[in-house]
């Protein structure tokens, strides 16, 4: 989980969605935290895996938004796939991101899209194929997402 490694992806996924010329501010925080955040700011009292805050104004600010993500939950759910955390924490970023460009995940139809091009992303930025386990509960009831 490192700052260097998300630093990376973050940039890459700016590039590929057309905003390269972008700030992106990337928070890591346990689960406590994304719980005290998600119920301040959406009203929903339990903890989440990733929250997108956009915070672009008006005029010349280059920054987008912030992601926030709770490494408890990437380090469970990546646990639960067999997954390097790293990974998982990778797609929480691009999901995240996503959400702060515009796409959303509530519609099914839209939340196929969303993954699609998050797999897209991903895919990019990596050497080796993307484990299909990666992508197991993101589109069925009771997801973890």
């Amino acid at each position: 989980m490192s700052s260097p490694r998300l630093g990376a992806v973050g940039r890459h996924a700016l590039s590929r969605l057309g905003r390269k010329d972008r700030d992106l501010e990337v928070t890591v925080v346990g689960d406590r935290e994304i719980r005290r955040l998600n119920k301040r700011y959406l009203g929903v009292e339990k903890s989440t895996d990733v929250l997108a805050f956009n915070l672009g104004v008006p005029g010349p600010s280059r920054l987008l938004g912030e992601v926030v993500i709770s490494a408890d939950t990437a380090a469970r759910q990546a646990a639960q796939l067999g997954i390097a955390v790293s990974l998982e924490m990778d797609l929480l970023l691009v999901h995240g991101l996503l959400h702060l460009v515009g796409y959303d995940d509530r519609d099914p139809a839209e939340a196929r899209r969303m993954h699609r091009r998050a797999r897209e992303i991903l895919a990019q930025t990596r050497r080796r194929p993307l484990p299909e386990r990666l992508w197991t509960g993101l589109l069925t009831a009771g997801s973890r997402r």
